[in-house]
């Protein structure tokens, strides 16, 4: 796959379907359609809608109410002039949230082959619009023990996929949350309309600033873009493993989340921006930027009223 057209610039709707507390309410608010005329508006051509398996599934099958919601999504999308990422941002048995303890399913043949079914009612579903959604089999594989598995269970999902959705595109990710810098341990592309997905927090130290969820290292301390060191050959040497894994694999790369923390100044974060987008811009890389709104990283958040009219033209 040379290209990955229609899904250039994108924005990640998170806190919708994932990582929420799943009330009505909020599922049926949360995103409207003035919020994606306001996406759209940015320049944007594509969202990504992270949703987790228990608003798709019920009752030992599947909610017509929960893929309501994407529909809906995929429909105001559309209108709009939007393309769609569906990502399936928890799975039973795995998320990169272990506070959620969801664990087992790298060892447990009956929750992958859970998975596998989800994936095929999410492609009957919304197989047939194969320019325009296009399919994240699962977000941020953690642990670096895992990629075996993981490189066999994605290329049997796929497989069942094809049966329903034949010309989908089909984003994999790999282990350390997607980093960029395990992309080259994937296996080879099932098919040509495979792409190789990564995301980029680089470094962790500046994006994720005071996050309270952090730890594994320290990030208790305010840092400048400037002490960040995250200049565009930063982002050049960490992408250049990824970028030949890509080429010698025939496929392309595609950035599925990146974006700072609202603990950094706005100043700060438009450095951030400016720099990784230039990579991006120079090796055709599409992204989706972390996150809309709240999540400590929204981009439509008041924060960023001073800088949003620039900051939008990077990302």
């Amino acid at each position: 796959m040379k290209d990955f057209k229609g899904f250039k610039k994108g924005v990640n709707l998170g806190g919708w379907l994932s990582q929420c507390d799943y009330n009505k309410e909020h599922l049926e608010s949360y995103i409207n359609e003035d919020d994606i005329k306001t996406i759209a508006g940015w320049g944007a051509d594509h969202v990504r809608i992270p949703t987790d398996f228990n608003v798709l599934e019920e009752d030992g099958g599947y909610s017509d109410t929960g893929f309501g919601y994407i529909q809906r999504a995929v429909d105001m999308c559309f209108k709009n002039g939007l393309n769609v990422i569906i990502d399936l941002h928890k799975t039973a048995g795995f998320s990169f949230d272990a506070d959620e303890k969801e664990t087992g399913f790298f060892e447990s043949g009956e929750l992958q082959e859970r998975f596998y079914r989800l994936w095929e009612e999410i492609a009957r579903r919304f197989g047939n619009e194969p320019e325009r959604i296009a399919f994240e089999l699962l977000n941020e594989v953690t642990d670096k023990v895992f990629i075996d598995a993981w490189n066999r269970i994605s290329n049997e999902c796929i497989r069942r996929i094809r049966k329903l959705a034949p010309e989908t595109v089909i984003l994999v990710g790999s282990y350390y949350n997607n980093s960029v810098t395990a992309v080259k341990d994937l296996t080879a592309p099932y098919d040509d309309r495979i792409v190789y997905n990564f995301h980029c927090y680089d470094p962790l130290v500046f994006t994720h600033q005071h996050a309270p969820w952090v730890y594994d290292r320290d990030v208790n301390k305010d840092m400048s873009y400037e002490e960040s060191g995250a200049v565009p050959e930063y982002f050049e040497g960490l992408f250049e493993s990824a970028l030949k894994a890509a080429a010698d694999n025939d496929t392309v790369l595609y950035c599925g989340e990146y974006g700072v923390i609202d603990k950094a100044s706005p100043e700060d974060t438009l450095g951030w921006f400016r720099a990784i987008n230039s990579v991006f811009e120079k090796y055709g890389i599409g992204r989706s930027v972390w996150s809309y709104k709240d999540m400590d990283f929204g981009i439509a958040d008041k924060r960023l009223d001073g800088i949003r009219p620039e900051l939008i033209r990077y990302l």
